[in-house]
């Protein structure tokens, strides 16, 4: 039997210094760019911050986790091959897969936004994913209409 090699894992996963979050800690090493933690760490509160004000009736790192639970997508589509044909079969979507995607989407929406320093952005994407608006449900419905749209070849999935 092969050892096994070690990667990150969600054992060595230390929850952010400020809320005691994993969820945020896993968000803000998702937001770094080349190692500069600090950096990320930096505009992640600054965003949290803006967030506190912008939604009064709600605590930040809430408004952040339903942020993340609004755009984790439930069904995707994925290519089968059967017979020399590719074809998008609709999937479930597993609990981490539907983590990381929310987290990349949320991000890549903030990142797309251009004029503002990323903190704003962030903070307005968090917002609007909050409110059910914005570049991340945009992009969370497009999935779940490729997979409605596909259910046809549904049988495929195996």
């Amino acid at each position: 039997m092969a050892k096994q090699k070690r990667t990150s894992s969600e054992q060595q996963l230390k929850p952010d210094t400020k809320f005691g979050s994993r969820l945020a800690g896993k968000f803000i090493n998702c937001l770094m760019w080349q190692g500069k933690k600090s950096t990320a760490q930096r505009a992640f509160y600054n965003a949290m911050d803006i967030v506190a004000k912008q939604v009064k009736d709600a605590e930040p790192l809430k408004v952040f986790e339903t942020a993340i639970d609004n755009v984790k997508p439930m069904m995707e589509v994925r290519s089968k091959r059967v017979g020399g044909a590719s074809y998008q079969v609709p999937m479930q979507v597993s609990s981490k897969r539907q983590m990381s995607l929310a987290m990349r989407w949320i991000i890549d929406a903030a990142r797309s936004k251009k004029g503002q320093p990323i903190h704003k952005r962030l903070a307005a994407e968090l917002v609007d994913a909050y409110n059910r608006q914005g570049g991340a449900m945009t992009t969370r419905d497009n999935v779940h209409k490729m997979a409605e749209a596909n259910k046809a070849f549904a049988h495929f999935a195996w």
